[in-house]
């Protein structure tokens, strides 16, 4: 999948990541969202480009507060509070990260959209394999986990372990995957 995705050209991966974030807000309350964590795009990695995500969100939300994540030196994720103004340093890993800005809890969010290379059809999903995000989401088992998919899914990841947290949904280009029960306000 890693290489599939780098083998799509710049208009590719920018048609996509706006049909994901059309269908996102197209297919979700998101005015019902309070407090949504967003992963920034790691571009070496030709990731989703979630920016113009977030400038719909500040846009038509203004309410809404959005979360990013920075990798600690011990291998966890926090929070920061992203606005217009904030900041951005890049990371080790090459990921902007806003380092001065205001920490969020996990307990505040309403939902986490998640990065991902591959999902199946039960939900499941496969990162860079750290597992920042399963550690992260077993801190805010009350927030609704959306993947942000380039792809669609695979039948079936052989590889599930017990500490993968599975997706509530899918977004992708051409539609949403449901998977668990919905939460208030998605």
């Amino acid at each position: 999948m890693l290489a599939r995705r780098r083998a799509l050209p710049p208009a590719a991966l920018a048609a996509r990541s706006a049909q994901v974030a059309a269908r996102l807000f197209s297919s979700f309350e998101v005015a019902a969202w309070r407090a949504v964590h967003v992963f920034l795009p790691l571009q070496r990695r030709q990731e989703l480009d979630t920016w113009p995500l977030i400038r719909q969100l500040w846009a038509q939300q203004p309410g809404t507060r959005v979360a990013v994540p920075v990798v600690e030196a011990d291998g966890t994720l926090t929070h920061r509070l992203l606005t217009p103004d904030t900041p951005l340093v890049e990371s080790a890993w090459g990921i902007p990260e806003p380092m001065a800005a205001p920490r969020m809890e996990p307990a505040e969010l309403d939902v986490v959209l998640l990065p991902l290379l591959a999902f199946d059809e039960q939900g499941q999903r496969v990162g860079y394999g750290k597992g920042f995000y399963d550690r992260f989401l077993l801190e805010c088992p009350q927030a609704r986990r959306i993947g942000l998919s380039l792809e669609p899914p695979v039948p079936r990841i052989d590889d599930v372990w017990p500490g993968d947290v599975p997706l509530h949904a899918c977004v992708t280009p051409e539609r949403v995957w449901h998977f668990g029960p919905p939460a208030g306000g998605q």
